[in-house]
């Protein structure tokens, strides 16, 4: 073989193996509103959710717990927050008043007659308060998709963090086969398996969803600083996304998880200045509790 033979077959390889191998970094990511838009709206409730929509978000990030009454309903906590929460008579409550109002010992009833929308957030000055409840999941995915098609806007997927701690086990939720289940059962019923994320930090959920099923994309949550390898040896399979808080993640994750063919998705960036590093990182994913703020990010880079 000649130097130039050589030499072309060297370059054709390099090229084929450059084309195989996955982008590092994804120029386009998915926005998800974080619990709809807690930056601009009530989390977690029906009218930031439609909002979200109307902003132009890829995903609804959204938290699920379980009802007494089997329903799965759409709260950060399998109680009633105090700093969010009123009674149904208007009056805040204490935390030791909240923490006692276990919605695995409510119905959906009793649960919808708590104002979770109408207390100022310090946190939130820009977020508008509105007198709203706790909705289920089904009234979500109904009312975002009714709203989409009158609007005229594209439907969103879902990114559904299931709520779920081992020490809740069998007090504040079941246990995670049958929650798995209720939550499958919810989601093919609702028509969104092919539209939909299902994620958690708790490994023993991802498990038991995927033993069940292995068509939903899954993502494992991360808050912890023990590395990607230890992250994911605690699971028995590769997930889909791994999803940790943004200021851990930097260029040399992206790559492992490139060659690991796992998708990054970052929570909860809501600064200008953090979420231009993440789009200039090239994550797949940016959860923001002011999506708006990323879209017009992307937008200013088109």
């Amino acid at each position: 073989m000649s130097s130039t033979t050589r030499s072309l077959s060297i370059a054709f390889i390099a090229v084929l193996i450059h084309a195989c191998m996955p982008p590092l970094k994804n120029p386009h990511p998915d926005v998800h509103g974080h619990r709809g838009c807690r930056g601009l709206m009530p989390e977690n409730s029906l009218p930031a959710f439609l909002k979200a929509v109307d902003i132009g978000c890829d995903y609804l990030e959204l938290d699920l717990v379980i009802s007494g009454d089997g329903q799965l309903v759409v709260s950060h906590e399998p109680w009633m927050n105090e700093a969010i929460c009123l009674t149904p008579d208007g009056n805040e409550m204490t935390f030791d008043e909240g923490r006692a109002l276990n919605l695995y010992r409510m119905t959906v009833a009793e649960i919808q007659r708590y104002d979770c929308g109408s207390r100022e957030q310090a946190r939130f000055p820009d977020q508008e308060q509105r007198n709203t409840y706790k909705p289920t999941l089904r009234e979500v995915v109904e009312a975002v998709d009714e709203h989409a098609l009158m609007s005229g806007a594209v439907s969103p997927s879902y990114n559904i963090e299931i709520k779920s701690d081992p020490a809740w086990y069998g007090i504040m939720q079941p246990r995670p086969e049958p929650y798995a289940e209720a939550v499958l059962a919810t989601i093919d019923s609702l028509g969104i398996a092919s539209r939909c994320i299902v994620q958690s930090f708790d490994p023993a959920i991802l498990e038991a969803v995927r033993a069940q099923r292995n068509d939903i994309t899954l993502a494992l949550l991360v808050e912890n600083k023990d590395g990607l390898n230890k992250n994911l040896e605690r699971l028995t399979f590769k997930p889909d996304i791994y999803s940790p808080h943004f200021e851990l993640v930097d260029g040399p994750l992206l790559e492992k998880l490139r060659e690991k063919e796992i998708e990054l998705v970052v929570w909860t960036v809501n600064e200008e200045k953090d979420i231009q590093r993440m789009l200039k990182l090239g994550v797949d994913g940016i959860i923001s509790d002011y999506p708006d703020r990323v879209i017009a990010e992307l937008e200013g880079q088109d």
